[in-house]
């Protein structure tokens, strides 16, 4: 099973969206959720993790079905090596995170580029525990015609309309 999470901010609390589903192909969701975290880090240019960290481990904390692998909107990796929100969320919950970026960070070289639907803009593709390759080429499977996934864009709905 995977989680498939995403971040709205609102102020100094966040609304966290949480869609678990059995497998990456899937349009059906198993469950889905919203947490409401408050009293949330300001934002800390460079320390993004600091911020968001605490909101999707709340929100992994309600998930009773037993988790393969974590989706986040974001990246895990920030460039060759160097630890980004998903390689932290990785050291706290060891499970694999699979990060889809919709843009690169700095030039994304280090990033799996994915083409989905007609779309002539890439997602940029970064993972932990899985290879990377793997976990791009499941985020090519993943439900929808569109350059972005149909469950990322419904998690994002999700946290941003509760």
């Amino acid at each position: 099973m995977l989680a498939v999470l995403d971040v709205d901010y609102r102020g100094d609390k966040a609304i966290v969206g949480c869609l678990v589903v059995r497998n990456w192909t899937d349009s059906t969701v198993t469950r889905e959720f919203t947490v409401q975290v408050r009293n949330v880090a300001p934002y800390e240019p460079g320390a993004f993790y600091k911020r968001e960290l605490p909101c999707l481990i709340a929100a992994l904390a309600k998930v009773t079905e037993p988790l393969t692998t974590v989706v986040i909107d974001g990246n895990v990796w920030l460039d060759a090596g160097k630890p980004g929100l998903g390689a932290r969320l990785h050291d706290e919950i060891k499970l694999p995170v699979v990060g889809i970026a919709k843009t690169a960070f700095k030039d994304g070289s280090f990033a799996q580029r994915v083409y989905r639907g007609q779309s002539q803009r890439p997602l940029f593709v970064t993972a932990v525990g899985i290879d990377e390759v793997v976990a791009a080429k499941q985020v090519t499977m993943m439900d929808g015609d569109a350059r972005i996934p149909a469950l990322v864009r419904r998690v994002d709905r999700l946290c941003r309309t509760s």
